[in-house]
């Protein structure tokens, strides 16, 4: 089994597969007579396809302990999917290149405290993964007509530690 070292999330590590949704040096500026700040323009929402449109939903997560076997990663070739955290509590981001045949070897990044993410449309990606206590996300994704959902399972799993 191959071994797959975690990273920290990092705007930069994650560019070529979405944003990070972070406070930290965002575009802000203030609005309601100076008592709220705006941090604005945090993620592209992708939507495409027949009757398309972007929804939000909630999630409940239960955690996953450390190591982990990753089996199978997933994408979405009709829209981005953004996930906020409810709390402070990391969770895992596990994410893959496309090759010819496939996707190839996943990356696997931690959050910190604050950071959320948005894959982008048909980037493929490991499921939500909490760490560390019951999580709570917010999730804006698309809706629609079409079928926004593919799934790859590798020959031989990753360990993710």
């Amino acid at each position: 089994m191959r071994t797959i070292e975690i990273r920290p999330l990092s705007r930069e590590a994650f560019a070529p597969f979405g944003e990070v949704i972070e406070t930290d040096g965002a575009h802000s500026f203030p609005i309601n007579s100076g008592k709220c700040t705006r941090y604005h323009d945090l993620a592209r929402i992708e939507t495409t396809g027949e009757q398309a449109r972007p929804m939000i939903s909630l999630l409940n997560g239960e955690p996953y302990e450390l190591p982990l076997e990753l089996r199978m990663v997933e994408r979405h070739p009709l829209g981005s999917q953004a996930f906020i955290p409810l709390s402070d509590n990391p969770f895992l981001v596990v994410v893959a290149e496309e090759t010819e045949a496939g996707p190839g070897e996943p990356l696997a990044f931690r959050t910190a405290p604050g950071q959320g993410v948005n894959i982008g449309r048909n980037v493929w990606h490991g499921i939500l993964t909490p760490l560390e206590g019951q999580s709570g996300f917010a999730v804006v994704d698309r809706g629609g007509e079409g079928v926004n959902l593919e799934e790859h399972f590798y020959n031989e799993p990753f360990l993710i530690r």
